[in-house]
């Protein structure tokens, strides 16, 4: 008799042969030929001789059909407990902490599947247990461990939502923040997975539920700027600006605001060069840009800043030489002079001051 694993629960017929359902049939197609054999035998012959031949001829199919029999494991276990008969793929160890015990030892061997396996056990038979809960967030683990990252935030949630007065709460949101990290730096690089899933935006939904989780946690102001990169990254950058904007409104003690600032003129400097001929947008980054030097003079970002402050000038005085150009082919010349002074007197450093200078010239000429 060899145990199972599972206290108190023995194997009958631990190793056994066991006939399989076409060696069955076999065995009793046979019988019943021999059976009938010696039938007609017994109407022609002595009846003591075809007895003792059936005998033997039933001993040497026995031995025949045995010797094919595949020996196996008993696939049920008796439990003293319950005076039952229980199947050891689904039974479960006597207390919830001994199931969890066996399930992280598969955990810790990398066996995930079979970790699974055992968690979900300790789910389905003790629910209400203390530790239901860090089951599931060890299932939230095995997915996480095989790359399934947005599977591994799902089961991480269900600590929350099904567990609300858990202690791992603190923990988990760290968890999900942190896959929302993995996730940001290491998107997926399969476009036809992306397409097929809808998992382009997983991340934001993550960063999101970070928030929801815990809005005044350690996680919340930074997960609100990493949507807003994520969506700068994307170019999609008046979303972008608006989800930066939430930090600084939101958390304003943060120590993401002042990034969250440089990153609003940023997106709105982009924004600028989708619209050649409007000022506004390429005005608002600079003044961000201005506003952030002024807060913040000794901050590593404020260099970036003026540079930025000078690249988005030059484009401006570009703009203001375009606008005037297009007045002067069209012959009106008092437009096109009011663009070029302005290129020099709000932009001299500009390498379009020289040229504006030069076509107010021309302009002079043709005047007189």
């Amino acid at each position: 008799m060899l145990t199972t694993g599972y206290s108190n629960k023995l194997m009958v017929g631990s190793f056994s042969p066991v006939l399989r359902t076409g060696q069955i049939r076999a065995y009793k197609l046979c019988a019943l030929t021999l059976h009938n054999l010696c039938a007609h035998l017994t109407l022609i012959s002595n009846y003591d001789k075809v007895d003792g031949m059936r005998k033997y001829i039933l001993l040497i199919i026995s031995i025949i059909v045995l010797s094919c029999a595949t020996p196996s494991f008993a696939f049920w276990v008796w439990t003293p407990e319950t005076n039952k008969w229980v199947n050891p793929k689904y039974a479960v160890k006597d207390t919830p902490q001994e199931q969890l015990e066996f399930a992280k030892q598969y955990y810790v061997q990398k066996d995930h599947k079979k970790a699974l396996q055992e968690l979900e056990k300790l789910i389905k038979f003790y629910p209400k247990a203390k530790e239901a809960p860090i089951a599931q967030k060890y299932i939230g683990l095995c997915f996480e461990a095989q790359n399934k990252n947005y599977r591994a935030f799902q089961e991480y949630q269900k600590v929350i939502e099904k567990y609300p007065f858990s202690d791992l709460a603190p923990e988990v949101v760290e968890l999900q923040y942190k896959l929302g990290e993995k996730m940001l730096q290491n998107p997926s690089k399969s476009q036809f997975v992306t397409t097929l899933t809808g998992g382009e935006y997983d991340v934001i939904d993550v960063f999101r539920t970070v928030i929801k989780n815990a809005p005044y946690g350690p996680h919340a102001a930074v997960a609100q700027y990493k949507i807003g990169l994520y969506l700068s990254e994307k170019k999609m950058y008046q979303e972008a600006r608006d989800e930066f904007e939430k930090v600084v409104n939101d958390y304003p003690q943060s120590e993401w605001v002042k990034p969250a600032k440089y990153q609003m003129a940023l997106v709105d400097s982009a924004r600028s060069s989708r619209a050649q001929y409007d000022q506004k947008v390429t005005q608002s980054a600079v003044e961000e840009f201005k506003e952030f030097v002024k807060n913040y003079p000794d901050a590593e970002l404020s260099a970036k800043a003026k540079k930025e402050i000078a690249a988005l000038n030059e484009k401006e005085a570009e703009n203001n030489f375009l606008v005037a150009k297009f007045y002067a082919k069209h012959k009106k010349y008092q437009s096109a002079r009011i663009y070029y002074n302005t290129i020099i007197e709000e932009f001299p450093s500009s390498t379009w001051a020289a040229a504006a200078l030069e076509q107010l010239r021309i302009l002079d000429k043709k005047a007189k």
